[in-house]
């Protein structure tokens, strides 16, 4: 298998625990994903910032340094930024933490101590979404652009209702 047919995605992971980032970097990396880990808020920042990831999974609670709260918004307030994913991480688990990491920009939250198998579901979920978002953009930005081309035409194009053949500039009727 070619390195282009095994991967799967790049994530980025951030959590101040060591063990936390090893257990995930290594669970990740032999599904074939492309796994950088980040210890603290600010070291994501730059890492997303020098080459943004597929999808983010962020602890909330990170010392010293920023918490991953403010990690998000930072992100969600960056047009080059916006549209990654961010999955929250967090050993706190009660409603109003899990309403902050949504409404900080998160699109999803798994809490601690995480089951491998509920981490693998939800990075792929979300980065499935994300492909297909990247392919509805790709899409409507081709239709925007043959749409600007059929309203420059300069004259109505002459159709045949009948036969479907479309006259050309000469007077020579063509099969479309």
């Amino acid at each position: 298998m070619s390195q282009s047919e095994s991967y799967r995605g790049d994530i980025l992971i951030v959590d101040d625990s060591p063990e936390n980032l090893s257990v995930l970097t290594r669970m990740l990396s032999e599904q074939g994903y492309q796994v950088r880990p980040a210890i603290s808020g600010e070291l994501a920042l730059k890492a997303v910032r020098k080459s943004p990831p597929d999808l983010i999974l962020l602890d909330i609670m990170m010392a010293p340094g920023i918490d991953g709260y403010e990690v998000c918004r930072q992100l969600k307030n960056d047009t080059l930024t916006h549209d990654i994913p961010i999955v929250f991480m967090s050993a706190l688990h009660d409603i109003p933490n899990k309403i902050s990491a949504f409404e900080a920009g998160g699109v999803d939250y798994i809490t601690k101590p995480f089951q491998i198998e509920e981490v693998l579901a939800r990075v792929n979920t979300h980065l499935a979404l994300r492909n297909l978002q990247k392919h509805l953009e790709e899409k409507n930005a081709q239709l925007e652009e043959a749409l600007a081309n059929v309203k420059t035409l300069d004259t109505p194009l002459p159709i045949c209702a009948n036969c479907k053949k479309v006259r050309d500039d000469h007077g020579y009727w063509k099969q479309i």
